[in-house]
């Protein structure tokens, strides 16, 4: 007969941590990556000033006019006629109470007129025009 020999394994109680910090890592820059930062339109504006000028709200429909004269919502180009549509879904989305138009100081106040028009039309009762003091802030 054969012996059998008993090796006596030994119990090691310890826990390898490297998985875990890659693991932590890796979610650590995917979420890095994947966050939005909120920015101002890539627009060339140049402000107008206000001496009465008060800080805007936080939640706010955005409607850019750049020099050219051209309507910017949501980063997406916009003709004259689609602001009031464009507003009325917003508004009812809930997300937002005021209207904010922002324009180049070179823009004519038949243009600025014109959208601030769409968007009362639109039902919004508080619209304003963001100027250098405002942007300042926010």
């Amino acid at each position: 007969m054969s012996r059998l020999r008993r090796t006596r394994v030994e119990d090691e109680t310890t826990v390898d941590i490297s998985p875990l910090i890659d693991v932590v890592f890796i979610l650590l820059i995917f979420f890095m990556v994947s966050t939005t930062f909120v920015k101002d339109n890539k627009l060339d504006i140049e402000r107008p000033g206000a001496a009465s000028a008060s800080s805007a709200p936080a939640k706010a429909i955005r409607i850019t006019i750049d020099r050219s004269g051209a309507i910017t919502m949501d980063n997406m180009p916009v003709r004259p006629w689609m602001v009031q549509s464009r507003v009325r879904e917003a508004l009812a989305g809930g997300d937002a109470e005021a209207v904010l138009v922002i324009t180049d100081r070179r823009v004519t106040a038949e243009r600025l007129i014109e959208v601030v028009d769409q968007a009362r039309l639109a039902g919004a009762t508080d619209v304003g025009v963001v100027t250098d003091a405002e942007s300042a802030e926010g």
